[in-house]
C-alpha cells in the first residue's frame, strides 16, 4: 500500500524519491494537513512491516483508512477535469498578459502626457 502512494505522489506531485518516507519529506508539503497525516503513518507502518515480530502490532483497520484518504487525494483527474484545468491555466496566461498590456500603455500614455 505504501508503495501505491508513492507512486501516486510521483504522478500527481511530481516527488522523486525512492521510498514514501522519502518523498514525504521532500513534497509532503504539498499535500493537505490530514492528508500527510494519513501519509505518514502509512510510512511508519511500511517501516514497521519490515520486522516480522513488529507486523503483528499494526493496527490493520487503520492502515486500510489512511490508504484510502491518501488515494482519494492523489487519484489521478479524469480527461474532462484535467481538460478544463488546461484551458483555465491558459485563460489566466492570457487574462494576465492583457492586464499587464494595458498597464504599460496607460503608463505610457501618462508619461507622455495623454492622459
Amino acid at each position: 500500500m505504501a508503495g501505491r502512494i508513492a507512486e501516486l505522489m510521483e504522478a500527481r506531485l511530481g516527488v522523486r524519491g525512492a521510498t514514501l518516507a522519502e518523498k514525504l519529506r521532500r513534497g509532503g508539503r504539498l499535500l493537505p494537513r490530514r492528508v500527510r497525516r494519513e501519509a505518514e503513518y502509512m510510512a511508519r507502518c511500511a517501516e514497521q512491516a519490515r520486522a516480522p515480530h513488529l507486523e503483528m502490532q499494526l493496527d490493520h483497520d487503520r492502515i486500510a483508512d489512511a490508504y484510502d484518504a491518501c488515494v482519494r487525494y492523489l487519484k489521478p483527474l479524469g480527461a474532462g477535469a484535467r481538460r478544463r484545468a488546461i484551458l483555465l491555466d491558459m485563460m489566466t496566461g492570457i487574462a494576465a498578459a492583457i492586464v499587464v498590456t494595458l498597464a504599460l500603455v496607460v503608463t505610457v500614455l501618462v508619461w507622455r502626457g495623454y492622459l
